[in-house]
């Protein structure tokens, strides 16, 4: 039978009015700011008020290492809540914001799909109501204001060879990644060397997705370290006078965004660092915010449990003093075929035996979560090729290692196809059986923190770092930075630095290229392997199938 596509199912969904969907948890049209008919922003006026309210249950949806055949997070994501919502459960979903970049790129839009879907998905997938724009001009007015510092005497004495705030743009453009500005002569400035980053990888962007009100946000804003002086003492942002301004363009980008799924349920959409080269979560302002007025909140973490999930462990939870009730591992029996070897053109026929082999993959991931303290459900995400001797495979494996898995098909039937999962889900969550804690404590040293994430969480043997690396993480400490989590900038393809070794590989080291100090979000970025902090386009990037079609309407974002 012919499948449509998910944009084709988004087109014919019949969406509430945005103010239908708020009432569902208490939200007055007044507290709602429409951006048409279907999307709001919702008032921080709201948000103050219902700060005295109870937390519901918060629950992360994660997966194993993301392969070229799909594992469907954010549909599982967005499936479950519509299951939870389907039993009687009042449930909201936390999902982050599509970068332009990946949807011009190669992965696509990050609305999920089939039947599990957030809308209105061609908004989503591009400006939306226009957060990353925000970042990204509230970013690059903090690049200008430095080099006007420096054309106009520069009384703060920055040191040009010292200056690390870069600039970005929300696109894959490898062209930029390493550039020199101020060519021209002298009215055009002093030519330096510097380069642009992906708006996602921009810590304003982390910042507004940790702040919990303006005055935080205008205080980290004001911490950002982007120069040093020639004795290396540090120059921050509120020295150049931009908090103030960068807080102004990020006053609307920091209420969160209210959408629905295909069956009107409430979706908060916010904030969206990568997972790879940022710390992969929504915000935090909209999750707690949900969780305020919710019973049941699930969100996601970007790529793999070894990046979303221990940076919404280490970092946002840590932050923001929150803990999952249940993590759920998404996984699919034909990425499980190709962990065990098989190529992506040969996953059709039934292939037990590849299964198997691919398991262990999944099995470090449901090991690493269970670390952290927290209960583990697996979610099947079901394609219509699998069998169910594969299925089976997958469920008894996960058994042996102390978990249950569950065959989930919302992708095909929306919530009916999710109600098993949202049922065992909701169950965990109200046991109370998490005991949730970091993976390690704020007072290890930056190295300490390194080699604790790469050795429990990838099962690396060694971290390599130069000594120049770790004078840097020293200095830092000696600054008063010792206490910050560590933001592991790495390849999502593997639990390596290799993006071709799948499975669960041992006796692997992790190479240290470069560390980056985000003093105002409040972490360190470690940046590993051949990650680029921006990315490029692929051979064939999605932009060249994507259009108008002759009824005006998009095709090709998928």
């Amino acid at each position: 039978m012919g499948y449509k596509s998910d944009i084709e199912i988004a087109r014919e969904a019949v969406k509430r009015p945005i103010q239908e969907i708020g009432a569902k948890l208490g939200i007055n049209s007044e507290h709602l700011l429409p951006y048409g008919h279907d999307k709001a922003k919702v008032s921080q006026g709201f948000i103050d008020s219902v700060q005295g309210n109870a937390d519901g249950k918060l629950i992360l949806v994660t997966a194993i290492n993301p392969t070229p055949a799909g594992e469907g997070k954010t549909t599982t994501t967005v499936g479950l809540g519509d299951g939870l919502n389907r039993i009687g459960k009042k449930t909201s979903v936390c999902i982050r914001e599509a970068s332009l970049g990946p949807c011009f790129g190669m992965k696509g839009g990050a609305a999920g799909g089939g039947y599990a879907q957030v809308v209105p998905m061609e908004e989503m997938n591009l400006h939306f109501t226009g957060d990353f724009h925000a970042i990204t001009s509230a970013h690059n007015l903090l690049s200008a204001m430095i080099d006007n510092h420096i054309y106009w005497g520069n009384s703060l004495e920055i040191d040009e060879r010292r200056v690390v705030w870069r600039r970005v743009m929300d696109m894959n453009d490898r062209a930029l990644r390493d550039t020199v500005t101020s060519l021209g002569g002298v009215a055009n400035g002093f030519p330096r060397q510097t380069g642009f980053d992906i708006t996602v990888a921009s810590e304003v962007m982390a910042i507004l997705c940790l702040s919990v009100s303006l005055k935080d946000l205008q205080k980290r804003l004001g911490d950002i370290i982007v120069a040093s002086r020639r004795d290396k003492t540090p120059i921050y942002c509120r020295d150049i006078k931009a908090d103030g301004a960068m807080t102004v363009l990020l006053k609307d980008a920091m209420q969160p965004n209210l959408v629905q799924t295909l069956e009107n349920n409430p979706a908060f959409v916010h904030g969206g660092p990568f997972a790879n080269i940022a710390h992969g979560c929504n915000s935090v302002i909209a999750t707690s915010t949900a969780l305020k007025i919710s019973d049941y909140v699930v969100t996601e973490a970007g790529f793999g449990a070894d990046l979303g999930a221990e940076k919404f462990m280490n970092i946002k939870c840590r932050k923001a003093g929150l803990a999952p009730a249940v993590v759920v591992v998404v996984a699919t029996v034909r990425a499980m075929k190709m962990n065990g070897g098989v190529a992506k053109a040969d996953l059709g026929p039934e292939n037990v035996d590849a299964v198997v082999a691919g398991c262990p993959n999944l099995g470090r991931h449901i090991e690493n979560v269970k670390s952290f303290g927290v209960p583990v459900v697996v979610a099947i995400n079901h394609f219509v090729t699998d069998t169910d001797a594969e299925v089976q495979a997958v469920k008894d494996y996960v058994a042996g290692q102390g978990a249950e898995a569950i065959l989930c098909q919302h992708w095909e039937k929306g919530s009916e196809g999710a109600v098993e999962l949202a049922t065992r889900v909701a169950e965990i969550a109200d046991a109370d059986m998490a005991n949730f804690a970091p993976l390690y404590g704020d007072e290890l040293s930056l190295f300490e923190k390194i080699e604790t994430v790469a050795k429990r969480i990838y099962r690396a043997d060694e971290v390599l770092a130069d000594g120049k690396i770790r004078n840097q993480l020293k200095e830092w400490e000696e600054a008063g930075y010792g206490h910050l989590p560590v933001c592991m900038a790495k390849t999502q393809y593997s639990f390596t630095t290799d993006p071709n070794r799948r499975g669960a590989p041992t006796g692997h080291s992790v190479p240290v290229r470069e560390v980056r100090l985000s003093a105002g979000a409040g972490f360190v970025v470690v940046i590993c392997g051949e990650i680029m902090t921006m990315p490029g386009l692929p051979r064939v990037p999605a932009s060249e199938q994507i259009m108008l079609n002759e009824s005006g309407d998009i095709e090709g974002l998928f």
